[in-house]
């Protein structure tokens, strides 16, 4: 017994070092402005990531592709990366003033410009976790390139195999396949990647879009072409930082901009002495639940709180959500789109100009209309980019030549998180934070509780929360050890401590904001990256997200009005 914990403990610590040596690393690869990431200079990163095998990259370490990590990657960085030999990180730099169209990846909002066949650019605004973020998912998929290419390259000089030949064929032939034709070359490409026929046909159909039908295919051959070309040609890929991002790195300025801009229309809106409650949460759930009933009454007459969020949240139902946002731009709500490069954008309710009595919950009127309450939603932000933006946010406004402090009442921070000992659509409530790598600690006193939530049909955990320096930097030896140790952890985020750590400055040390202030804190998770199949890299939450998301929306408007 003694044994297996101790070996169960130094493969913990093991991940914890190989985490913290990519943590290092990444950051002396930005201070030196470019490197090779498979060259010397990627050495470290790529040897922490295989040592770490995080979850969310699957077989990383073993021959065969990992399908379901490549799908994760691509979806949050630009299409056509894999055909990019030179990726330059840059600040914002003007390129949304020139002819280079922005690519946006669809599950991460960064703009980026293909600036020839062999360049990418990708704008980071978000501070250190968006490289981090990014630096980890390049290093995954150059590892994974480098499997293809060794399984294909049979000699010195370059020649390669037929399955290679025939995977070729078909990427250049610039078509849409026909079935025949496309099953043919998913038959030589699972010999490529070690992957059966009925994988391949799965991912092929996960990966194509509209415009690239033929999309997975394409990936896999830009992947393995680079790599061929790196160990037959020694053209190595390489990731630069321009000399502007490393200037300004840190230094708050997209932060300072956006709460800058909020802070002048809570001011021409006479708003800045009211009593403030800031919601960091979605661009829908406040509004929604706010405005919803009252906007789709004679639409959808029969459905209800739960299940008019459903129907809200498919897809199709584009025309249902504007009708909401018309109502809700008529009745108080100012929406102000991100103009600073954070990527947040944000909401303002007025709710003198709320009628109460068409909300379906529970509201004071007359804390309403003696208090005169104004709630700010932000949307998520991006691990430390939580502490600049809301840093920024509390921090006091020159107005007629005097200081004005922001009359802020409370905090509430909804976000998604893994859970540890639960499942998917469960909800976490915190009661302190602590931060991967580092002894920092954030113990506070949470408005929210089991209590609160037990009626609403929902799994609740409470405990502490770990912030962590990325999504991908995780496997289960680490988590099992956060989960079974006296730390008590429930989940992990990546945003908690730098909310609470620009929160507590502001209210105990600077004095910007009101010392008492209240915080509230809950999450609904998004996986659990401690079950096969159900991290993050095995798909999105769908509806299951609905319900946990509007339990905890519904009970943080609840207190705020009453």
């Amino acid at each position: 017994m003694t044994k297996q914990r101790t070996s169960g403990r130094t493969r913990a610590q093991e991940s914890t070092n190989a985490i913290e040596r990519m943590y290092i690393t990444m950051r002396h690869l930005f201070n030196r402005g470019f490197y090779k990431p498979m060259g010397v200079s990627g050495d470290a990163l790529r040897e922490s990531l295989l040592l770490l095998r995080p979850e969310i990259y699957g077989t990383i370490a073993e021959e065969k592709t990992e399908l379901d990590g490549l799908l994760y990657v691509v979806d949050r960085l630009p299409e056509g990366i894999e055909e990019c030999r030179f990726i330059n990180l840059t600040s914002d730099e003007g390129y949304s003033n020139s002819h280079f169209k922005a690519i946006i990846p669809p599950k991460r909002r960064r703009n980026c410009y293909r600036i020839d066949s062999e360049q990418m650019n990708i704008e980071i605004t978000r501070g250190r976790s968006e490289i981090y973020d990014i630096l980890t998912h390049l290093t995954f998929l150059f590892i994974e390139s480098h499997k293809i290419a060794k399984k294909v390259v049979i000699s010195d000089d370059g020649s390669t195999t037929r399955d290679w030949i025939k995977l070729e064929e078909a990427v250049k032939s610039g078509k849409k396949l026909s079935l025949q034709e496309r099953e043919i070359a998913l038959t030589h490409t699972g010999n490529i990647l070690g992957r059966t026929f009925s994988e391949l046909k799965q991912s092929h159909t996960q990966f194509a879009t509209k415009t690239k039908p033929e999309r997975f295919l394409e990936i896999i051959y830009w992947l393995g072409k680079l790599a061929i070309d790196e160990l037959v040609y020694d053209q190595k890929r390489t990731v630069t930082f321009s000399p502007v991002l490393r200037e300004r790195l840190g230094h708050h300025i997209h932060g300072e901009i956006w709460a800058d801009n909020i802070k002048s229309i809570l001011k021409k809106q006479d708003m800045l002495k009211r009593p403030i409650h800031i919601i960091s949460a979605n661009m829908h759930s406040v509004m929604n639940t706010l405005f919803a009933p009252n906007a789709l009454k004679s639409t959808l007459p029969k459905q209800h709180n739960f299940q008019l969020y459903e129907t809200l949240s498919n897809e199709e139902n584009e025309a249902l959500r504007n009708k909401v946002k018309k109502e809700a731009l008529q009745k108080g709500m100012t929406f102000i789109p991100d103009a600073s490069g954070t990527n947040i954008d944000v909401q303002i309710f007025d709710i003198t100009k709320i009628d109460a009595s068409k909300l379906d919950i529970k509201v004071d009127p007359k804390l309403i209309s003696e208090q005169q309450p104004v709630i700010v939603v932000m949307d998520y932000a991006f691990g430390e980019q939580a502490y600049e933006t809301i840093d920024e946010l509390l921090k006091p406004v020159k107005a007629n030549g005097e200081k004005v402090y922001l009359n802020i009442e409370s905090i509430s921070i909804m976000g998604k998180a893994g859970i540890l000992d639960g499942k998917k659509g469960d909800v976490m409530i915190p009661s302190a934070h602590i931060f991967e790598g580092t002894a920092d600690n954030y113990p506070f006193k949470n408005e929210l509780s089991k209590n609160d939530l037990e009626a609403c049909d929902v799994d609740i955990y409470e405990g502490t929360m770990v912030t962590v320096l990325g999504t991908s930097l995780q496997n289960k030896d680490i988590l099992k050890f956060f989960k079974d140790s006296t730390w008590n952890v429930i989940g992990l985020e990546m945003e908690g401590v730098h909310y609470q750590k620009a929160i507590q400055s502001a209210s105990k040390i600077r004095g910007s904001i009101n010392e008492n202030v209240k915080v509230r804190y809950a999450y609904y998770a998004s996986d659990n990256p401690l079950e096969t199949g159900s991290t993050l890299a095995s798909g999105g939450l769908g509806t299951t997200g609905v319900k946990p998301t509007y339990v905890i929306t519904r009970k943080i408007i609840e207190q705020i009005l009453n």
